[in-house]
């Protein structure tokens, strides 16, 4: 039975061994991808263990669910994959769990690496559409639920280089307005650290920034886009003669180069594709990067 836990507690894992190294990797392999609850679990444990990344970011994860067998998903797909983790708990599934075994939503952050001082940015500004309503009967239909959209942040240490990861899924029932207010509170907390810290800035965005004035508001804060700047769907198509949107989005700082940026349209293991880029390091093996909050 999962145990639960107060909004902001975040829960981890480490399954990964330990290993003597010298340097960084060169280059850093991350994933980014919305798992669709982890209802394909071996479909979506099979590519990441074909891609052989050393950083997941992984949105809409379960956690103690009726749709997913009761499973931690985040805590298997690190057992089978030999990696550290960090849950974030963005809802309390309602219709998915009970009072004495509640269910869980939310973000997970994988590494091959240690991850030191997890923390949830709870978005202020909130839609509400999920929250439960008396005149809505508790079915799976309606997705009642406790709580809200978050960021999940965490410190990676590579090898004694330091990787910031902001694991995002902003709003999906609601306006654009409100989804740049909430990529503004990550902004703005990304501030805390100094230009030699390497960040990622990934997820659900449910935005297609290459349309919106959130690119500049990225390009301001000194983000630049991992995946490169050719359109891409990045879920599958809904409608007849509808291509699918670019909603998944994965942005760097810092003393980093990306390359090998990709769409892996032909996963089917969710309702989003994965995407998938390299972090460069120029002179990583004679050089460890070390970012320092105030």
């Amino acid at each position: 039975m999962t145990v639960p836990m107060p909004m902001q507690e975040i829960i981890t894992g480490n399954f990964a061994p330990f290993r003597w190294v010298i340097s960084p990797p060169n280059p850093i392999r991350v994933v980014d991808w919305n798992i669709d609850r982890g209802l394909h679990l071996q479909g979506i444990v099979n590519f990441l263990k074909d891609m052989n990344a050393d950083v997941l970011i992984l949105q809409e994860v379960d956690i103690n669910a009726r749709r997913t067998h009761g499973l931690n998903i985040a805590e298997e797909i690190a057992r089978k994959l030999q990696m550290n983790y960090a849950f974030g708990r963005e809802f309390e599934e309602l219709t998915q769990g009970s009072e004495a075994s509640p269910a869980y939503h939310g973000q997970a952050t994988l590494s091959r690496w240690s991850i030191s001082s997890p923390r949830v940015i709870r978005f202020r500004r909130q839609s509400n559409f999920w929250r439960p309503h008396w005149f809505l009967p508790r079915v799976q239909l309606f997705q009642e639920r406790l709580g809200g959209r978050i960021a999940l942040v965490a410190e990676i240490n590579v090898a004694g280089c330091k990787l910031v990861t902001y694991n995002l899924h902003l709003e999906s029932r609601a306006n654009d307005e409100l989804r740049v207010s909430q990529m503004d509170e990550v902004l703005s907390d990304s501030a805390r650290y100094g230009p030699q810290c390497m960040l990622v800035v990934g997820g659900d965005l449910n935005l297609d920034v290459s349309k919106h004035s959130a690119a500049m508001t990225l390009a301001r804060a000194g983000f630049r886009d991992a995946l490169g700047a050719t359109p891409n769907p990045t879920t599958p198509p809904r409608r007849l003669f509808e291509p699918g949107r670019q909603i998944d989005w994965a942005f760097v700082r810092g003393p980093i180069q990306t390359d090998g940026g990709q769409v892996h349209r032909r996963v089917h293991a969710s309702d989003h594709y994965p995407v998938s880029f390299n972090l460069i390091q120029p002179g990583a093996s004679q050089l460890s990067i070390w970012c320092h909050t105030p």
